[in-house]
């Protein structure tokens, strides 16, 4: 698959492709083929290595928001399928309730990685189901509330 990840230096002109292998999908997790990535405000912040939160490592792969279709999903996922249309969730380890700080700790394209890849593998709860209405390229730049 291809990706992309922050270089030490050289912000988003030295971003490059790179080669990996295909990520597969352990207990909970489910492999989603990205088909939709935005690049707003706060990622360029990060390649620019101007994020408010401090600086990203070196080697993370950027932006926050995407979606695509699951391809494959580990045991006892119960969420997804193969063939559903998928976003995922900013903070993935905000499921509900007020926000606190140790969520900030799983951000995507910051803390953790992102969305800038062919493949991304997500925690069941970190996603959430597309609207049939939208299409990949409006869902990857929306933040959805589903009601």
């Amino acid at each position: 698959m291809r990706l992309y990840r922050l270089p030490d230096a050289g912000g988003i002109d030295g971003l490059r492709p790179q080669a990996a292998p295909d990520p597969k999908p352990a207990r909970n997790q489910v492999l989603v083929r990205m088909r939709a990535a935005s690049l707003n405000y706060r990622d360029l912040n990060v390649i620019r290595g101007r994020y408010g939160r401090g600086g990203v490592a070196p080697g993370t792969i950027p932006l926050s928001d995407g979606a695509g279709e699951v391809v494959e999903v580990g045991p006892d996922v119960t969420r997804f399928g193969p063939g559903d249309r998928v976003a995922g969730t900013f903070f993935q380890a905000w499921i509900a309730g007020a926000i606190r700080e140790e969520y900030h700790q799983s951000a995507m394209g910051g803390a953790i990685d992102g969305v800038l890849g062919d493949y991304r593998v997500f925690e069941q709860d970190g996603l959430v189901p597309l609207p049939a209405h939208l299409s990949f390229e409006e869902a990857g730049e929306s933040h959805l509330e589903i009601p």
